[in-house]
């Protein structure tokens, strides 16, 4: 399906996130299949390959109604509680307008001027740097904003953080993702369980049953080369079970990692559309990079975040479009404006001595974008009428950088 604008590219992300979460449905099966395989072989020690994959074959046509059920079920369950659950794993909690004026107030007039239905405002007791929205309907629909994203962004960048959930929300993604996260679920939780019965029998059985015939040496010399032949077919039809397991958990992996890296540099176009200010998503992009980590939350819940920061082979295939990529895109597609990132949490707090100390190297001279070339140790004034993040009127920007006094 070819697209060539804004909207072509949210129809054409819709119909292939849809063909992914068949793709990731079918992943079920293909579980059920080789729990199939190893029962077969627990019931009978000794047959030939080919019988293990037939019967595995007839005993999936078999569990696969019952293995759709269950999967609705699951589904069903997640519908009415997944915010319960996820509110217990944040701890976000329903705010009014009495109790945060300046954020319901943003998050109302962008859901007004573009007609959306308000969805749930939720706040977050955390000083990382991030946001999210769930729901599976409009009585659903909720966005969680941290503490301290709303004492580290101003008000054009907390609107553009707004504006990115919003369109997550408009354009079906929540939707989706909340479905994609508890289908993976699925096929985690089976695929531990098959893993951690098939390692228990194992250990209990010794693998005497699979190997029974080539422990004979009374018998007859074909009845022993048939016995080593089906007990090899037991241990091959085994390793097929655990490839089929591990490669249904990875697939699941990449099925959740191609839904969330596509539809994340839509929402930063739909924020820019909403907000018209490319530099402010560009300037909270800055602001929350590598500042986002919510201590206790699943990876599930990351991947619904403004930035998944979190790096390694456990969430090797949870991860977020890097910052800089998504800056980038912004700044060729929405002509924003990149300060550059950040220093790291916790270096801009140093005093240039201590940081001199810490690295070995003198102290730096203080001649940063926000200090003249004379040196100055603050600052100079922003003219008020100039918006931070903006760098009009001023051929070299804005002298204090996008965002304002440290």
């Amino acid at each position: 399906m070819a697209a060539y604008g804004l909207y072509t590219h949210i129809a054409s992300n819709k119909f292939r996130s849809m063909l992914l979460l068949a793709g990731l449905f079918a992943l079920v099966y293909v579980l059920v299949y080789a729990g199939a395989l190893i029962a077969e072989v627990v019931s009978n020690g000794n047959e030939t390959i080919v019988y293990y994959l037939s019967r595995a074959f007839y005993d999936l046509k078999v569990a696969a109604p019952v293995a759709t059920v269950v999967a609705a079920a699951w589904i069903v369950i997640a519908y009415f509680f997944h915010q319960s659950m996820i509110d217990a794993v944040t701890g976000g909690h329903d705010v009014t307008r009495q109790e945060q004026p300046r954020l319901y107030n943003l998050l109302e007039n962008l859901c007004i001027s573009r007609g959306i239905t308000m969805p749930k405002l939720k706040i977050m007791e955390s000083p990382a740097l991030n946001a999210f929205a769930t729901g599976l309907n409009p009585r659903q629909y909720s966005i969680t904003v941290t503490t301290g994203l709303l004492n580290a962004l101003n008000d054009k960048e907390i609107e553009a953080v707004l504006g990115h959930e919003l369109t997550h929300i408009k354009n079906g993604d929540v939707q989706l993702m909340v479905v994609a996260v508890i289908i993976a679920g699925v096929v985690g939780f089976f695929g531990e369980l098959f893993f951690r019965l098939f390692t228990n029998f194992s250990w209990s059985s010794g693998g005497g049953s699979w190997s029974s015939g080539s422990s004979s040496s009374s018998r007859s010399s074909s009845s022993s080369s048939d016995s080593k032949s089906s007990g090899g077919g037991a241990v091959v039809v085994i390793i097929i079970a655990v490839v089929l397991i591990v490669v249904a958990w990875l697939l699941s992996q990449v099925v959740k990692l191609a839904l969330s890296r596509s539809r994340e540099y839509l929402a930063d176009a739909g924020s820019v559309e909403l907000t018209k200010n490319p530099d402010a998503m560009i300037s909270a992009l800055r602001k929350i990079e590598n500042r986002g980590e919510l201590p206790g939350a699943t990876s599930a819940v990351m991947e619904l975040c403004v930035d998944n920061p979190r790096e390694g082979f456990a969430d090797l295939f949870a991860t977020h479009p890097s910052v800089q990529s998504r800056v980038d895109a912004l700044v060729k597609f929405a002509g924003g404006h990149d300060p550059g990132p950040l220093p790291p949490p916790g270096y801009e707090e140093e005093e240039p001595e201590a940081q001199a100390g810490r690295q070995g190297t003198p102290p730096p001279l203080r001649q940063g974008p926000w200090d003249d070339a004379g040196g100055s140790a603050s600052p100079p004034p922003v003219p008020a009428s100039s918006p931070a993040g903006t760098a009009s009127g001023n051929p070299l920007g804005n002298p204090m950088g996008p965002w304002g006094r440290r």
